[in-house]
This record gives C-alpha cells, sequence and structure tokens, in this order.
C-alpha cells in the first residue's frame, strides 16, 4: 500500500493512504528525512519510493503552470 506524507502533528506524520482514508503514523517509523509531500510505501517496514515522489512533484508543477498561463 502507499500513501503521501500530508503534514506533520507533534510526534506523528499524518498519511493519506491511496484509498483517500487518512492515518496518523509515529514518526520514528518513517525514515531518516522524510517531508510532506513523499510517497510512502507502507508495509513492515517504511520506504520512500524516490522516484513516485519526483513524478509526482513534476506533475503538480506542469499543472501549476498551466493555472498560470
Amino acid at each position: 500500500m502507499t500513501g503521501v506524507i500530508d503534514r506533520f502533528e507533534e510526534q506523528f506524520a499524518v498519511i493519506e493512504k491511496e484509498d483517500g482514508s487518512m492515518m496518523n503514523l509515529p514518526r520514528e517509523r518513517l525514515p531518516r528525512g522524510a517531508k510532506e509531500g513523499d510517497v510512502v510505501l507502507l508495509g513492515e517496514t517504511i520506504t520512500i519510493d524516490y522516484e513516485e515522489t519526483k513524478r509526482r512533484k513534476k506533475e503538480i508543477e506542469e499543472l501549476t503552470k498551466e493555472l498560470w498561463q
């Protein structure tokens, strides 16, 4: 299952899962350096999907450019 780090609240990361639901995950379960907007693979071990994070950021940037043109 995948999710996106939406924000941090105190000792928790708020993650939006692929089904649109939200979950709170203790920060210490995330990889070091995880930040808002990162796509994470949720399982026994939580990892950052750097390629998917990069793809989504690029897509958002392109959509934003279209808004201002």
